[in-house]
């Protein structure tokens, strides 16, 4: 039996963070195992809420080779430019004729992307972001994309236009299902709910030792627990968050001493930057592999943009004759 496909994808904004780890890329490298998978580096989407490209495919570079020194594996799954595969925008024509603007309008991650980025006035491409991630899903059949709990809304967006189609030309497309990420976000170092570049609260995948220690000196705790011998609340603690993902055999003594008073922030925090350089020491060597070999990360974009074309091909050449077009 074929395994399952899925389609996963990021914007390219240059080099990731540990956030974008813990979110996607983790749940990614075990999933390649156990489906068909396509990774989208999603350069059209840029556009919808900046017009900028002067640094697009230079952070199309960045963000692949994290994808390779995180694990992701090219052998098993293309990775490949949106723009390169002109099949996309193809796609997303046909499927923007299969949805109303109210539905669309209704979408409540687009209300909070309105709201977070002090959107004035949508865009046309902002308003149709969920039809044309459809198309990129679809385009290469995914049965399920793995997501945070924001995307879900996205996902069922898909569904129906996946559901539209089929009813109205005959079945092509699967209706995919949304994988969730069990631990999908983690806060910013400011204590932002989100960690985001824009925002300058994150810790980078490619972050050496002495930064990450500066970085997370900086890093919120309890308000309350001002000095060592204090009494804190690791739940409402963004460090213990961390120490949670990065140092798990250490939680209940971390609790107790943060409890007591007995650990000091400060200690806490050098800690909890150890643990997190020594999980990113494999991946930063990884990193400086790919970043001495950028011919060679050329070559595996380049190839996965082949690949992936192939199944965009067949995609559409079905459509083309479910819709009769010739």
């Amino acid at each position: 039996m074929p395994k399952k496909r899925i389609l996963s994808g990021m914007r390219p904004t240059g080099k990731l963070h540990i956030g974008h780890y813990v979110g996607a890329l983790e749940n990614w490298v075990k999933l390649q195992d156990e489906y068909e998978s396509f990774h989208l580096i999603a350069d059209y989407h840029v556009l919808t809420t900046s017009l900028d490209t002067n640094d697009v495919y230079q952070n199309s570079i960045d963000m692949l080779i994290d994808w390779l020194a995180c694990g992701l594996d090219p052998v098993k799954s293309p990775m490949f430019r949106q723009s390169k595969i002109k099949q996309h925008a193809e796609l997303n024509l046909i499927f923007s004729m299969l949805i109303t603007v109210n539905r669309l309008e209704r979408n409540p991650t687009l209300k909070d992307q309105i709201r977070d980025l002090n959107i004035e006035h949508v865009i046309y491409g902002h308003l149709g972001y969920p039809v044309l991630q459809t198309a990129d899903i679809l385009l290469y059949k995914g049965d399920a994309v793995p997501v945070g709990d924001d995307q879900v809304p996205h996902i069922e967006i898909s569904r129906e236009i996946a559901r539209r189609f089929n009813n109205q030309y005959g079945n092509v497309f699967p209706e995919p299902e949304a994988l969730l990420t069990k631990f999908s976000r983690l806060s910013g170092l400011d204590g932002n709910a989100k960690m985001s570049k824009s925002l300058n609260n994150t810790i980078l995948l490619s972050d050496e030792v002495e930064i990450v220690k500066s970085k997370l000196k900086k890093a919120v705790t309890d308000p309350n627990k001002v000095r060592k011998g204090d009494p804190g609340n690791p739940d409402i603690c963004l460090v213990f968050s961390y120490h949670k993902k990065f140092n798990p055999d250490e939680i209940d003594e971390i609790e107790k001493g943060c409890r007591s008073g007995e650990l000091g922030c400060f200690d806490c925090k050098m800690n909890c930057a150890s643990k997190i350089s020594k999980f990113l020491a494999p991946i930063i060597d990884k990193r400086k592999y790919y970043e001495s070999r950028i011919d060679e990360v050329k070559d595996i974009l380049h190839d996965g943009e082949l690949r992936g074309r192939k199944v965009a091909e067949q995609t559409m050449n079905e459509v083309h004759e479910k819709m009769k077009l010739g």
